[in-house]
């Protein structure tokens, strides 16, 4: 009978120790497979595109991809101190070449993915026509209202509507009267309830929401030409990511970017 039991107990022992090889194989696996899906940081105007694009590629791929959206800067912020993330798109050069410069993303990844045009909105059905004459009455036109835009000292948009407004010599007249949003599309929802008469945001901002409009086009040589570069970033353990990078950039990729109204990126000087 020892000897039975001494042949049971080792047959046991191999039979928990196949089940606990078995176990560990599938925990490995696990997070094999989560590796695979993808995180975004992008900036807040991609956002209805991104989430197409993300649907678009789980169809073909069976891949997840999760999207977060704010201001390039806050993105870059987080990256710098080692939030989770795989690919980085910027509305400006700038975050990304902060990104670069400090080796947190795959150089060799790089691209110059879209453009985008700087517009003012209004609340829908306002008569307001915003002056963006050279010298123009802008702020006169404010009254005691604001102008939404992103932070100029931060937030890409804001960037580019300083650099536009001081073009046309309108800046200093204009600055006291901004309203400093922390996004694009945070300055997009304050004119679309009405809580400020005008925005200056992207065209494809302006797209999307139907309680704004169009109300004046800034002079395309007026503001640094809108890039958006895309990366991989360094710390990305995902095997996916560069296929949904590859995806984006592929002509049905481009073609999604299009419905939403943004533009091919600039061609480099």
């Amino acid at each position: 009978m020892v000897g039975v039991r001494s042949i049971l107990g080792r047959s046991g022992f191999r039979l928990a120790m196949s089940a606990a090889v078995l176990g560990f194989s599938l925990t490995l696996a696990a997070p094999a497979a989560m590796a695979q899906d993808v995180l975004v940081l992008a900036a807040a105007s991609t956002k209805n595109a991104v989430d197409k694009l993300a649907s678009q590629f789980k169809a073909k791929t069976g891949l997840s991809v999760t999207a977060s959206f704010a201001a390039s800067s806050a993105l870059a912020k987080q990256i710098e101190n080692d939030a989770p993330a795989d690919i980085f798109i910027s509305a400006d050069l700038d975050w990304m070449d902060y990104l670069q410069k400090r080796n947190l993303i795959k150089t060799d990844s790089r691209t110059n993915l879209l453009g985008n045009e700087l517009v003012v909105v209004v609340p829908k059905g306002t008569a307001l026509k915003p002056d963006l004459s050279k010298g123009g009455k802008l702020a006169e036109q404010l009254g005691d209202g604001r102008l939404a835009t992103g932070d100029p000292s931060n937030v890409p948009v804001g960037k580019y509507a300083k650099a536009a407004l001081e073009s046309l010599g309108q800046w200093k007249a204009v600055e006291p009267k901004l309203a400093r949003a922390d996004s694009v599309r945070a300055a997009l929802v304050l004119v679309s309830r009405g809580e400020v008469p005008m925005g200056i945001v992207y065209r494809t901002d302006a797209a999307i929401d139907p309680g704004v409009e169009v109300a004046a086009v800034f002079p395309p040589d007026s503001y640094p030409p809108i890039v958006y570069p895309a990366a991989l970033v360094a710390a990305s353990k995902s095997a996916g990511a560069a296929a949904f990078l590859d995806h984006m950039k592929s002509p049905e990729g481009m073609a999604v970017w299009t419905e939403f109204g943004f533009v091919p990126a600039p061609k480099a000087p």
